[in-house]
């Protein structure tokens, strides 16, 4: 409770009283009188106040308190023994500010050439980051033996084998329902035989290829940011330069092989998988049997789409495992940056491959059919 001892507002001190918990301050009635006992007093923070009549305060009612007061301390304040910490640590809060911004909207000049130096800054990190490969690959096609075979041995099992479920889900569920889809157009028009085309040459040269390359960017590729970045946080990397051993030669090129290694084996799986699932749609849809589906597969769609999925299976795995390298090795020793890390990791590793996609579609836009 509240109370005025004097006649005069600005000369009197108000005086607090009683239990001022968060258990006590949580009933309305209490909550509803205590805060019209302070709007009632004029400029609080200019007033005495004496707090030695309280039996019990906690940060709830300190905070109710300083919120009166205008965040700030009242010139004559009297305090009973240990209720001085709760203010302190009031101030300490308040004395802490964000930084201020530097007033310039996100389309400005100065918020354009910042955003153009962070990029700039990637493109020489990811361009090092390549040369640095094509060296180790160099200095590893020179003595194989000495290579980081258990490293790379590593990489492909869990972003190879521990991948295969989760693909052959995706590509199923895909297959059935590209199947179905174009089962429902195609019977339209009387074209339910074009349904092995549609789904030969859209699950072989694009869909099998990218469903499998967003997967492993979502799932391996944010395992190697995260990897990388505890490696950081625990000074690993640098108990590893000390030793004299080279982040390239263990940690980056063991991934990217892996990666170039295994991706095409994945695509190969997924467009497996999804056309397996289409199979047994256009039979349940369309009563095609598989045996028709596995005969016209070959003529539907030429060999050539094939070498141009596992191509892209190449490309993308290197592409997926230089950027989770790149941003792995670039986050700082804190758990924020390296949340931060591992996301713009799997966005920038998707959009990437995304990039890269849109360059095979226009560069092989007359091979591959008939």
């Amino acid at each position: 409770m509240l109370r005025l001892d004097g006649q005069l507002p600005l000369a009197a001190t108000v005086a607090a009283s009683g239990n001022w918990q968060v258990q006590a301050l949580a009933q309305p009635a209490a909550m509803g009188a205590l805060r019209a006992a302070l709007r009632q007093l004029p400029q609080p923070a200019a007033l005495p106040w004496d707090l030695s009549g309280i039996s019990a305060l906690d940060h709830i009612g300190a905070q109710m308190l300083w919120n009166a007061w205008g965040r700030r301390r009242p010139g004559q304040l009297r305090l009973a023994p240990g209720q001085e910490e709760f203010f302190r640590r009031l101030e300490q809060a308040g004395a802490l500010a964000l930084p201020a911004g530097d007033g310039h909207p996100w389309f400005s000049i100065v918020s354009l050439a910042g955003t153009a130096r962070r990029f700039g800054s990637h493109l020489a990190g990811m361009l090092a980051l390549v040369g640095q490969l094509v060296l180790d690959l160099g200095r590893f096609a020179r003595r194989p033996r000495q290579g980081p075979w258990k490293e790379i041995s590593a990489s492909v099992y869990h972003i190879g084998f521990q991948a295969l479920g989760i693909t052959a889900l995706v590509g199923v569920l895909i297959g059935v329902v590209l199947s179905y889809l174009s089962a429902q157009q195609l019977h339209t028009f009387g074209g339910d035989i074009y349904l092995v085309n549609i789904l030969g040459m859209s699950i072989v040269r694009e869909l099998g290829p990218m469903l499998a390359a967003i997967l492993v960017a979502g799932r391996s590729g944010s395992a190697i940011t995260a990897q990388l970045g505890v490696m950081r946080v625990t000074e690993e990397l640098d108990a590893m330069l000390v030793m004299g051993l080279p982040h390239g030669f263990r940690l980056v090129m063991p991934r990217v092989l892996a990666l170039a290694l295994v991706m095409p084996l994945l695509v190969v799986w997924t467009d497996a998988m999804a056309l397996i699932g289409g199979m047994a749609a256009a039979n349940i849809q369309l009563d095609m049997a598989p045996a028709y589906f596995l005969q016209k597969l070959p003529s539907a769609v030429p060999i050539a789409n094939y070498w141009i999925g596992l191509g892209k299976g190449v490309v993308f795995g290197s592409l997926i495992a230089l950027v989770a390298c790149h941003f792995g090795l670039r986050i700082q020793p804190n758990t924020e940056s390296l949340g931060q890390g591992t996301t713009t990791s799997v966005v920038t590793a998707i959009t990437v491959v995304i990039l890269a996609d849109a360059v095979f579609a226009i560069v092989f836009n007359q091979v591959g059919y008939y």
